[in-house]
């Protein structure tokens, strides 16, 4: 018998800061939010712990820019089974909010479907729509940063964005090459930091030992330019961490700065 030990797959990992109770935070599965090629659509949604029936909560919905058709063929589940998603949803229903997990085939037209039911359902499901973040990492930061533009006729409190591409500032096109290399979509071709509704706060996340090429760049960019739109962003830099810090870096900086993520969302869903 070979002595190695298999490394564990990716749909596996979980998130590497933990709350005590976590796991057994109170789940529905597989509520049907609309349908795409005749087949069903369906979000998770994950609640605190001994929540009162009669209050509605704040939420956070984690943004997908992938479409599960993809990603049950490379991967080999939906994004919302992944260990991923479901501590991340774990830790956000044990700080006292709300999360949001859901399939997709088009995620531009499928998040519009999930919004549609989540505020025509809000007061079954518990959730107060006038309090809701995003959360998005990786390839799925532009689909999320499209839901911060203007003109967008209801939009969320707070946005955390975890080592991502973000808009194509540099004449390089970057996201759009990247878009067409991983398969994420790009719906913020020609957009701008002044596209970006300046009332909606950021933290942006970026891995300084990130592989993924030029993904840093475009974080580089969108900062500096951010600055220029008096964009309300907090950037947090983990100095000795690879893409994906918040699976595949087991530090006291990884916790702390997934803590400071928590916080974060809080503060401008509960506290604020």
């Amino acid at each position: 018998m070979s002595s190695e030990v298999q490394e564990e797959h990716i749909s596996k990992k979980r998130v590497v800061y933990h709350i005590p109770g976590m796991e057994d935070v109170p789940v529905r599965l597989d509520i049907e939010y609309g349908s795409s090629h005749s087949r069903p659509l369906t979000m998770d949604i994950y609640y605190p712990p001994q929540m009162d029936t009669h209050t509605l909560l704040p939420f956070v919905i984690f943004v997908s820019g992938y479409s599960d058709i993809g990603m049950q063929k490379i991967i080999g589940c939906k994004a919302k089974e992944m260990g991923a998603y479901i501590s991340w949803a774990q830790l956000i229903a044990a700080s006292g909010m709300i999360a949001v997990t859901y399939s997709n085939d088009e995620p531009q037209a499928d998040f519009q479907k999930l919004f549609l039911y989540l505020q025509q359902n809000a007061s079954t499901l518990r959730i107060d729509i006038s309090r809701f973040g995003l959360w998005a990492s990786s390839g799925n930061v532009p689909m999320a940063l499209s839901l911060l533009t203007k003109g967008n006729p209801v939009y969320p409190k707070c946005a955390a964005l975890c080592y991502g591409f973000m808009l194509d500032i540099d004449p390089n096109n970057y996201v759009a090459q990247s878009s067409r290399a991983f398969g994420f979509v790009n719906p913020c071709q020609q957009k701008t930091a002044g596209d970006i509704n300046p009332k909606i706060p950021l933290f942006i996340v970026k891995a300084l030992q990130d592989q993924i090429p030029n993904l840093n760049q475009t974080i580089d960019q969108f900062v500096s330019s951010a600055e220029e739109y008096h964009l309300p962003l907090t950037l947090v830099t983990h100095s000795t961490a690879p893409h994906a810090f918040d699976l595949m870096h087991h530090s006291q900086e990884s916790r702390g700065i997934i803590k400071q993520i928590l916080d974060f969302i809080k503060f401008h869903l509960v506290i604020k």
